[in-house]
């Protein structure tokens, strides 16, 4: 059977890759294998229309294998993770494709712990969908469905105790229409702020459509606009938070992370004095975090990659470039409205505008291109490609590098170069991306 779990979940076309009664399947092997004496496991989903359908689905194939449900409903899947911990439930799982299109649904799931898990722990799954039809419960056995949307409060309370008091900034918030749509504007307002509010309308067709962390220009705009401080944008289920700063200019994950290390660095905070990241982020991150003394760990693109290296090496703070980072004292897994609140603290702790907080790192040219192609690995490891790659990485010597990778969420091969010069890491990734088309 090919394997099902990518870098973050099962996820695909909802009802054609991802069809209920696969949805039925996970609900059962991942409730046997995540709570095999029998307990309960949180559910959670973003807006998505075919969110209904596919929770059903598995929360009927986790009642069947004698589980309850713990019913969150719509709900970061932050949020949902540190609530499994908080409701001592066995595990969970959370029915979203995050910043993928509306037609895409997905399952991820989580241990006890508030954890993604292992591709061990995946495999393990999988290989329990074989006997999916083994083992259902029965008359008092069968789980059952328990309502506890209130949840959510307990979360936000969480949340909100880390700005350790109000923030008097003019923001506006992008919610991508997506799972932060209502909580959201309900934790900035606890804070004493007003926002100004996009993406706050979900029909289950329009999340993360032209609005949110993956199309930045609405809220530029809105910023550039008016007499605003920051803005800040979320995904469909807000574990990822981007930033537009009070001239319009776009902030990515790498400068918030930079950011947040220098201040709890001063601060006497970041204990190791390490931060952990993946090879994804900017050579120019590395070398603003040589400069202050912070050693940087680096893992394969994924949010689990980084949490697991920061757990081995007890590291408080990590993440992605794209704006899914974990502050892991304050949640297990990477939270959009943790980061938002930390990086407004910060604004509010040194009277700073965001756009000199930036001045921390400077970002080399970095040239991203994504090429479509089924059998993705075979195409990104030919002979042919890795001999393009090699030349390009020669050229660049040790002011640039070249990373191609297949993508774990879409039929996609991802090129990156960076380089101290735009024309060259143009030039570099248009001859790799010919090599693979030619390749396809």
């Amino acid at each position: 059977m090919p394997r099902l779990f990518g870098t973050d979940g099962v996820r695909g076309i909802a009802n054609r890759d991802l069809t209920p009664e696969l949805a039925f399947k996970l609900g059962m092997a991942g409730a046997k294998f995540l709570s095999p004496e029998i307990g309960s496991i949180a559910l959670g989903r973003d807006t998505r229309r075919s969110g209904d359908m596919l929770q059903s689905a598995l929360a009927s194939g986790i009642c069947a294998a004698g589980n309850d449900v713990i019913d969150l409903g719509i709900l970061p899947t932050p949020a949902l993770a540190w609530l499994i911990q908080k409701l001592g439930a066995g595990g969970g799982a959370m029915v979203s494709a995050s910043h993928n299109p509306a037609e895409y649904n997905g399952i991820k799931f989580f241990a006890s712990e508030g954890v993604k898990l292992s591709e061990e722990n995946e495999e393990a799954i999988e290989e329990l969908l074989e006997k999916s039809s083994e083992g259902r419960a029965s008359g008092k056995s069968t789980g059952r469905i328990i309502d506890r949307r209130d949840g959510v409060e307990l979360y936000i309370d969480h949340v909100c105790s880390g700005a350790h008091g109000e923030i008097n900034l003019n923001v506006a918030i992008d919610c991508a229409n997506g799972a932060a749509y209502k909580i959201g504007p309900e934790v900035f307002q606890r804070l004493g702020i007003a926002p100004t509010t996009l993406g706050i309308e979900p029909d289950g067709l329009n999340i993360n459509d032209n609005c949110g962390s993956t199309h930045m220009g609405a809220l530029a705009e809105v910023v550039k606009s008016g007499d605003f401080d920051v803005g800040l944008a979320f995904d469909g289920d807000t574990d990822r938070m981007l930033a537009i700063d009070e001239n319009g200019t776009f902030i990515d994950g790498d400068h918030i992370m930079a950011i947040c290390a220098k201040h709890r660095l001063e601060k006497g905070e970041l204990d190791p004095a390490a931060i952990c990241v993946t090879v994804m982020t900017n050579i120019g991150f590395d070398l603003a975090m040589r400069d202050l003394g912070i050693k940087v760990h680096k893992t394969n693109v994924g949010d689990r990659f980084v949490l697991k290296e920061m757990v081995t090496n007890d590291i408080t703070l990590g993440g992605e470039q794209s704006g899914h980072i974990i502050f892991h004292d304050r949640n297990s897994t990477g939270d959009g409205i943790i980061t938002a609140i930390e990086l407004l603290s910060i604004m509010r702790d040194t009277n700073k505008p965001l756009s000199e907080l930036t001045k921390v790192m400077t970002t080399f040219p970095q040239v991203l291109r994504n090429l479509k192609a089924d059998g993705v690995k075979h195409v990104a490891e030919s002979a042919s490609v890795l001999k393009v790659i090699a030349a390009g990485q020669r050229e660049l010597g040790d002011r640039g590098r070249v990373l191609v990778r297949p993508s774990g969420t879409e039929p996609l091969i991802r090129v990156m170069v960076e380089s101290d010069s735009q024309e060259k890491a143009e030039r570099i990734a248009d001859n790799i991306c010919q090599v693979i088309e030619d390749q396809i």
